[in-house]
């Protein structure tokens, strides 16, 4: 699923950094912040003892009395491990990361409070059980039980913050829920994207730049909505809104693409019974959004990786039911252009002939070191204007009736009010959770109506696999591309019934899996997306489970860690093919001496690659590099230069879904993209892939040397974990970015080389037309197979904790990368070999 909403923001970087540094060295140096793993510790709020022991990596078993205590342990001890992510997500989640980190984080506060995502956690919390609201308050007072207890012994990053965190309240967990969803929702940028892009290149080429699929028509009716709009009125908000696009993707994990999931039926089992992966693919950070917690109480046991905030397991195994999840990439949510007017001195949007008054609502920004600042907020009938977060409420000083262009307003199935009344998403979780079979588990799951997630899930003897969300139908268009609200041509008209949601059990092929990819026909009588990610995950992940009848814990973990990319088949058979290898080599032999010699070694060496990405090889570095050159030439000279916000809605636009790099490699040779506008020649496609090939290998001479059977991807391509502080350093101010590279060192893990790609199983992805550093990585991976005595087993990326001070913030980088799982067992005889004998107890205080 892709689900990594936020890490700690770690950029609370002031003047004397350096005096603030050696500080934290000390602090780290006494340990104070790390909760001890032994000994006695008394809490209010408990009814009875709780027993908590760690595994060798430091991930928790809570065995308690009553799942009241183990809610309360849970809290507690998430705000343990994790209490800086947990208040940076909610900080994030609210719009009010200003009051931590400071002006440099306003902007994104103003996105975040457009969105009001703490209005959909309220009405998720509201419409909830009274269950689910119990245990979410019980939760709760665990969390609060660690601030009271700590709150003069914070981890180094909160107090390098001076943020003293408030209590935490039930309706934060549903927040945190909401960001999640938000997370999700994958094309919100990309539509941001495309007007960016048809600025630059105008309406009629736009659908050259958002393919949906390798074998779907280009969306040219799509794009044709913004033909004879102004789109230039709205340009210096667009451009705001896309160069904060990547920031926001790193805090909240804005349109990730995330995770493969797979089962296998009993049939292609080597031991009779069946088998679930999961690895859900999260920026790569510092720590990691994920952490692993084991529960035993009486009536409910249940082992997996949880978020820090929220009071459940997201993807695990009961000791009956597995379950995993992927995005579905589904879009529930579209932009609409709205022609706005300032009359009598309020802002009114247009319907048909009549100008409506826009909903206005105001927030105060506290901002650390400033003044409060006032900001109104406005809404349509499709939902809140983004303008407010890109300074839009600057244009009230402007004469009345003066037009202010375009608004861009945001249509959204989550923020739905009308559709959250019903909505029981946290008690299907709940209930997922719980489930001891296949069928008992199918009563629950299609309740999952606020997360579009292809939720996989497999008892012994069976195998499921189910869609869950909320879709739209709508009068027309695909949503692909923003919409004109003014006729009403595009509204939506309800949502899909889940009875029409894909569903399978136990198929004939004997597996099921998803990746992100298109999971149905064009047609199908749901629209799930036009936002699908490339389809080589998960054709790899049908190519190996076909390829042996009889899998097991074995062949499951080389999954996880396979490195292949069958995309580079594909443009191999594309170079060999007989109408166009001629046409190659002659637009190579045509180049100058210098570049035909590069193109002519680039294209033997790439001919005989193998595909395997792998860290060492050196055919890897120079494919990654021709992909990297490739990009260029053939759209840097209409969309750049790279600095731009042409450039960089492209790169995001790529990083999101199915991309135009791909789509040309693969075909469109009849795009106007191919010829090179800085040349006084009409280039085709052999031409530029030919300068593409010389490109390459001179790069990789300049980069690794002369010889090229040294070069190595994973030199060029590495793992840097780093913290959102760091990786944000970029859009701060020199000093701010200054103080952060002075505490890089105490935050920071790597770099380290890396082999795969976005295309690869073991999924790491780099900002294709950008730089080749990683930034998307399984965040954790998790098999349970049912032949296995102790079925779980699984590791995550990072450490348990998020504290520099534990010696469990970064042991599990090491795991991760040499595949060292962890096992979880279920049966008690088999708990001292994983926990080992010391225990924390947690005793009621009388």
């Amino acid at each position: 699923m892709s689900t990594r909403v936020l890490r700690p923001f770690l950029s609370a970087v002031v003047l004397g950094a350096s005096v603030l540094l050696a500080g934290c060295q000390s602090w780290l140096a006494d340990g104070s912040s790390v909760h001890p793993t032994k000994g006695n510790v008394k809490l209010k709020g408990l009814a009875d003892n709780v027993w908590v022991r760690r595994n060798a990596l430091g991930m928790p078993l809570i065995e308690s009395r009553n799942f009241h205590d183990a809610l309360f342990s849970l809290g507690y001890l998430h705000a343990a491990d994790r209490l800086s992510q947990m208040i940076g997500m909610r900080l994030v989640a609210e719009g009010r990361l200003a009051e931590m980190v400071g002006p440099a984080a306003l902007e994104l506060d103003h996105f975040m409070r457009a969105l009001q995502l703490r209005e959909q956690g309220n009405a998720l919390y509201k419409n909830a059980s009274p269950r689910i609201k119990t245990f979410f308050e019980v939760y709760a007072r665990g969390v609060n039980a660690y601030i009271y207890r700590y709150q003069d012994r914070m981890p180094a990053d909160l107090k390098l913050s001076g943020h003293k965190p408030a209590y935490w309240k039930p309706e934060d967990s549903a927040l945190l829920f909401a960001l999640v969803n938000q997370a999700l929702a994958a094309n919100l940028q990309e539509e941001i994207a495309t007007l960016v892009l048809a600025q630059k290149v105008g309406a009629d080429n736009l659908a050259w730049l958002t393919p949906i699929y390798p074998d779907e028509d280009l969306p040219f009716a799509e794009a044709d909505k913004l033909k004879g709009l102004n789109l230039s009125a709205s340009k210096a908000d667009l451009t705001a809104l896309n160069a904060n696009l990547r920031p926001l993707q790193q805090l909240a994990s804005l349109g990730i693409a995330a995770s493969n999931n797979w089962a296998v039926a009993p049939s292609h089992s080597r031991g009779g019974k069946a088998m679930l992966a999961n690895d859900t693919h999260l920026p790569i950070s510092m720590p990691s959004l994920w952490n692993y917690v084991h529960i035993r109480a009486p009536q409910y046991q249940a082992a997996g990786v949880s978020l820090a905030g929220i009071p459940a397991i997201v993807a695990g195994f009961n000791g009956k039911l597995a379950w995993g999840m992927t995005m579905v990439m589904g879009d529930n949510q579209d932009l609409f252009l709205e022609q706005l007017e300032n009359r009598a001195g309020r802002l009114h949007y247009k319907r048909g002939e009549r100008w409506l008054p826009a909903r206005e609502r105001r927030e105060t920004f506290f901002i650390k070191g400033e003044r409060p600042q006032r900001v109104t907020f406005y809404h349509t009938e499709h939902g809140p204007l983004l303008n407010p977060a890109l300074g839009q409420h600057k244009h009230m000083l402007q004469p009345q009736g003066l037009k202010l262009g375009y608004g861009i307003a945001l249509k959204s199935a989550a923020a739905d009010q009308e559709a959250l009344r019903d909505d029981r998403t946290l008690d299907a979780f709940f209930e997922l959770s719980r489930a001891q079979s296949v069928d008992q588990a199918a009563e629950h799951v299609r309740d999952i109506r606020g997360m579009a997630l292809n939720l996989l899930y497999a008892d012994e003897n069976n195998i499921a696999w189910q869609v869950t969300g909320r879709y739209p139908y709508r009068k027309a268009g695909r949503g692909l591309i923003p919409s004109p609200a003014w006729n009403g041509d595009y509204d939506w008209e309800g949502y899909a019934d889940t009875l029409l949601h894909p569903y399978e059990q136990n198929p004939a092929q004997g597996w099921l899996g998803t990746a992100n990819h298109r999971t149905v026909q064009p047609g199908y009588g749901v629209q799930l997306s036009a936002s699908w990610y490339y389809p080589e995950r998960a054709e790899r992940i049908g190519e190996l489970l076909d390829n042996r009848r009889s899998h097991d814990l074995a062949s499951f973990k080389a999954m996880h860690y396979d490195q292949k990319s069958l995309f580079v088949a594909k443009v191999q058979q594309q170079w060999q093919d007989s109408h166009f290898a001629p046409r190659l080599k002659k637009a190579i032999d045509t180049l100058p001496a210098e570049q035909r010699s590069a193109a002519q070694q680039a294209r033997r060496k790439l001919q005989g690659f193998d595909g395997q990405l792998r860290a060492e090889s050196s055919q890897a570095a120079l494919w990654g590099a021709f992909l990297q050159q490739a990009a260029e030439q053939i759209f840097l000279d209409e969309l750049g230069p790279k600095n731009s916000a042409s450039w960089q809605a492209f790169v995001l636009s790529n990083d999101v879904s199915y991309s135009a790099v791909a789509d040309h490699l693969l075909g469109r040779e009849d795009s106007p993209f191919w010829n090179n506008t800085n040349t006084a020649s009409q280039e085709d496609k052999p031409a530029i892939l030919a300068q593409s090939l010389a490109s390459a290998w001179q790069f990789m001479q300049l980069q690794q040397g002369a010889n090229s059977a040294l070069w190595q991807w994973g030199k060029l391509h590495t793992y840097h974990f780093q913290t959102d502080g760091s990786q944000l350093a970029p859009h701060m101010s020199a000093l701010e970015q200054a103080g952060m590279k002075s505490l890089q060192g105490l935050f920071d893990r790597g770099p380290y080389p890396a082999g795969g790609d976005h295309t690869t199983l073991n999924v790491s992805a780099w900002h294709w037309g950008d730089s080749f550093d990683t930034w998307l990585i399984p965040a954790m991976r998790l098999i349970v197979d049912f032949n296995q005595a102790e079925p779980m087993q699984a590791l995550n990326s990072t450490g348990q904790s998020g504290d520099p001070a534990s010696p469990h913030y970064d042991d599990g980088i090491h795991a991760w990368q040499k595949g060292q799982y962890q096992s979880f067992p279920f049966q008690s005889k088999n708990l001292d070999a994983v926990y080992g004998q010391e225990r924390l107890l947690l005793m009621p205080e009388k």
